[in-house]
């Protein structure tokens, strides 16, 4: 009999390093929520991808950055918990930038988190820097710490990701499935469907207000023609954000609901329904509830 493999691994980087297109890229389908702004990952999405007779659950961890407030730090501790529990940790490092500040912290908290764990390094965004300066990076990088294994990879364009994915099918632990065969993530679709709008107000959106609104799937109706009807509250903390998320006659939430029902239907493979409402709540990001929503645990942002 063939032996299965399965195992946790934890993709962990500064903000905007990649962690949500390799996810996206090794799962085969999207996940988790990609967009140019920094930090939009907050809850550890798990997604599952298949590879041989291993299988390989990923958790996106929120980027690892100096927290300001109680979201921040809690998204934080979310990353560096996906960390400590996983069976294989992956530093994403974008070529171009380098050894960071923010990189070096990351290295700091290895040394001291990582346990027992196998940790990789994936230097991502190959395409944008030359071949002297790759192998000068990687060099740096292995001489500041002791990783198990080192790829280069375009996360986007897919270069290096096989090889990635079938070195981890080798190196998780030999045990049963920890999913279904056919799941691709174990988070709850009402969740999924929130960050897919979520995301698409964080296109629209610019400056600080993405990061001071979310979106809760408040009901979700299967119907008899198959159909789904999915009402989702986006909750903001000033009456001005309200007027911005509405846009001009409601214009602008009227396009996100658009986009975000077109990517949901092709995500569930059916027509859907989807109904938006917008509610100023002054304190959400200090209720327990939301941080719940979320996926991220309240206590972790004192």
């Amino acid at each position: 009999m063939t032996q299965t493999r399965a195992g946790f691994i934890a993709l962990i980087g500064e903000p905007n390093a990649g962690k949500s297109t390799l996810l996206n890229r090794m799962v085969g389908a999207k996940v988790s929520i990609v967009t140019h702004k920094v930090q939009t990952t907050r809850a550890r999405i798990r997604g599952v991808a298949m590879e041989g007779d291993a299988q390989l659950v990923f958790v996106d961890t929120p980027g690892l950055f100096r927290p300001r407030r109680r979201l921040d730090r809690a998204m934080v501790a979310a990353a560096w918990s996906g960390a400590a529990d996983a069976d294989i940790v992956v530093l994403l490092v974008e070529a171009h930038r380098g050894i960071t500040e923010g990189v070096e912290a990351i290295l700091d908290g290895l040394r001291e988190r990582a346990g027992g764990a196998r940790v990789a390094l994936a230097i991502n965004k190959i395409d944008r820097v030359s071949a002297p300066a790759l192998l000068g990076l990687t060099k740096a990088l292995n001489e500041a710490y002791a990783f198990t294994e080192t790829f280069m990879i375009s996360a986007e364009k897919g270069h290096g990701v096989d090889d990635l994915r079938r070195w981890l099918a080798q190196h998780v632990p030999q045990g049963p499935w920890l999913y279904p065969e056919d799941q691709i993530a174990d988070l709850p679709m009402r969740m999924i469907a929130a960050e897919i709008t979520r995301e698409k107000l964080t296109l629209r959106l610019h400056q600080e207000l993405p990061y001071q609104l979310t979106v809760e799937t408040e009901a979700w109706e299967e119907r008899k023609d198959g159909s789904a009807r999915i009402d989702q509250v986006i909750y903001v903390i000033r009456d001005g954000h309200k007027g911005i998320v509405l846009g001009r006659k409601g214009e602008t939430a009227k396009a996100v609901g658009q986009a975000a029902r077109v990517e949901l239907e092709e995500f569930l493979g059916r027509k859907v329904h989807l109904f938006l409402q917008v509610k100023v709540r002054p304190g959400w990001l200090d209720e327990a509830e939301r941080f719940s929503e979320m996926g991220l645990d309240f206590r972790d942002g004192e």
